[in-house]
């Protein structure tokens, strides 16, 4: 008794024509399938990211970076820079200091796997290291590791074009100015 067969795998299809399923025993045809599965392309795509955003912690601060990934169909990392400008003119006092914030972070992403009228949605976890300095005490710098959270979209545009929007909280170890800070950005977003 010959079969069609039909598989779904991450991305890929395989059509496995006149496989004889009747005449094989149940194992076989398990491994069969399984090797059939394994053996089928997924697709790995990848992204490119240029930002401009802002911080708003203590006050509102210009922010830019780029950010860089890769992922399946659900499931992404990537590696994401981003430059906080300080802020001097702030008002007395130190809980509104707002000092400069290199961040170099590396995140895991789960994502809708297809484009929901033409938006991918995503949340994002990750970890790295921060670099927080001050013009006016340029002693007092710090470097420490830290960590985020956020999530975002990213909005088809034409072609492999995209506009990425993206909400990130941060976690900042050592003894930071500010233990938190919110970043919201936008960016141009090149799908490849």
């Amino acid at each position: 008794m010959k079969l069609f067969v039909f598989f779904v795998s991450f991305g890929g299809l395989v059509w496995c024509r006149g496989l004889v399923l009747g005449t094989m025993p149940r194992m076989r045809r398990l491994l069969a399938i399984a090797v059939l599965l394994l053996l089928t392309p997924t697709p790995a795509f990848a992204d490119l990211t240029a930002f401009l955003g802002r911080t708003t912690t203590p006050s509102g601060r210009n922010a830019r970076g780029f950010a860089i990934g890769t992922g399946l169909l659900i499931v992404g990392f990537e590696f994401e820079y981003s430059n906080t400008d300080e802020d001097l003119e702030v008002l007395p006092g130190l809980e509104n200091v707002a000092p400069s914030i290199k961040t170099y972070m590396f995140n895991g992403l789960l994502q809708t796997p297809v484009p929901i009228a033409r938006m991918q949605f995503y949340g994002t976890i990750g970890g790295g290291v921060y670099h927080e300095t001050l013009s006016t005490a340029p002693l007092i710098d710090e470097t420490n590791f830290g960590s985020n959270v956020g999530g975002g979209a990213k909005i088809s545009v034409i072609g492999p074009l995209r506009v990425r929007v993206d909400y990130r909280i941060f976690s900042l170890r050592g003894t930071p100015r500010h233990t938190n800070a919110q970043r919201l950005y936008i960016g141009a977003n090149l799908k490849f």
